[in-house]
């Protein structure tokens, strides 16, 4: 049977303490392993950002999981590409180390080279997120509505970054509530109130947004 080294990461240490992201990994790697015929020899874990093209210096699970693979030959596998990193220098960083990185999502069978061109699109789609809530947040401060700080203190301002958040929710119509805040979490986008998504956060701004309570 072909060995394996498995990679799991969450960036806060909220995540971390619940075990609920990291578990989810360590579930879709079994699935994965098992139905890829791989065995996992490690599993390596961490809590940590995976911001900035040096985020290798600040992740040491990660560099040990490398490290492991080289010693067996083996492949390092992960859930989700940005469980990496979302840093497309970063991740060509990854590939210099000669250690084959595998995507569950992606699959078995991606070329090298094209865990490149994915982690360019999914850096352009954060960008172009960031950009547009950004905008939407301008608008309506243009507009006089007050923003307040990270944590809104009212209903009002509450309402002004859900209306900000629209068109990314836009973006994700017909996804469940549950998927579409892992979408959100894995992106590092607060809710209205600076906090971690859940379904039902995902439900009550949807709410709000089509002018309900």
């Amino acid at each position: 049977m072909k060995t394996a080294v498995a990679y799991t990461r969450v960036s806060t240490k909220k995540q971390g303490e619940s075990g609920l992201g990291l578990e989810a990994q360590q579930e879709a790697l079994r699935r994965f392993a098992e139905a890829e015929g791989f065995r996992l020899i490690e599993t390596f874990s961490e809590v940590e950002t995976g911001k900035g093209a040096d985020a290798l210096d600040k992740r040491p699970q990660l560099a040990a999981a490398i490290a492991k693979a080289k010693e067996h030959a083996a492949p390092v596998i992960v859930a989700k590409l940005d469980r990496l990193s979302r840093d497309v220098h970063f991740i060509s960083g990854l590939m210099a180390q000669k250690v084959p990185f595998i995507v569950t999502t992606l699959g078995a069978n991606v070329d090298p080279f094209m865990l490149h061109i994915y982690a360019a699109l999914a850096e352009k789609e954060r960008t172009l997120i960031s950009e547009r809530t950004r905008a939407a947040l301008a608008e309506l401060k243009a507009k006089g509505k007050k923003l307040g700080g990270i944590r809104p203190k009212t209903i009002e301002d509450a309402g002004a970054r859900a209306e900000a958040l629209r068109p990314v929710l836009k973006e994700w119509e017909g996804k469940s509530a549950n998927a579409i805040a892992k979408e959100l979490n894995a992106r590092e986008i607060k809710t209205p109130t600076g906090r971690p998504w859940h379904a039902m956060t995902v439900i009550r701004v949807q709410r709000r947004l089509a002018g309900g309570a």
